[in-house]
Order: structure tokens, then C-alpha cells, then sequence
């Protein structure tokens, strides 16, 4: 028979998060969150274009060599 461990007094994903968005409001601020969300999107959305252009070089790279 295998006995399986019951984890009562664990937090889940949910409440770790929120504890450690409570304590970064409480350590820099509403505004300063507000703030590092924004460049975080950013930074998310120059690192997807430059994503595709690597994807886009090396796919005209591929095509290019079987050419030759």
C-alpha cells in the first residue's frame, strides 16, 4: 500500500503570490509597482521582437543554404 503525505498547512501558488505582492507594496510603494509592471511589459514586448527577428534571420538563413 502507498502512503501518500497530506500537506495541510501548505500555501498554494495564489497565496505566496499575494503575500509577496503585499510586501512589495509595502517596501516601494502602490506607485512604484505600478511602475515596474509597466517596464516589465515593455521589456516583455522587446524580447518578443527580438525573438522573431532571430527566428526570422535564421529561417531566411536555412532557406538560403538550401539554395546554393
Amino acid at each position: 500500500m502507498v502512503k501518500t503525505k497530506e500537506y495541510k498547512n501548505m500555501l498554494g501558488f495564489g497565496e505566496i503570490l499575494i503575500i509577496i505582492l503585499a510586501i512589495g507594496v509595502f517596501l516601494f510603494g502602490g506607485k512604484k509597482i505600478v511602475e515596474v509592471a509597466r517596464a516589465m511589459g515593455r521589456f516583455s514586448g522587446e524580447f518578443k521582437k527580438g525573438k522573431k527577428e532571430i527566428e526570422r534571420e535564421m529561417k531566411e538563413a536555412e532557406e538560403e543554404e538550401i539554395k546554393k
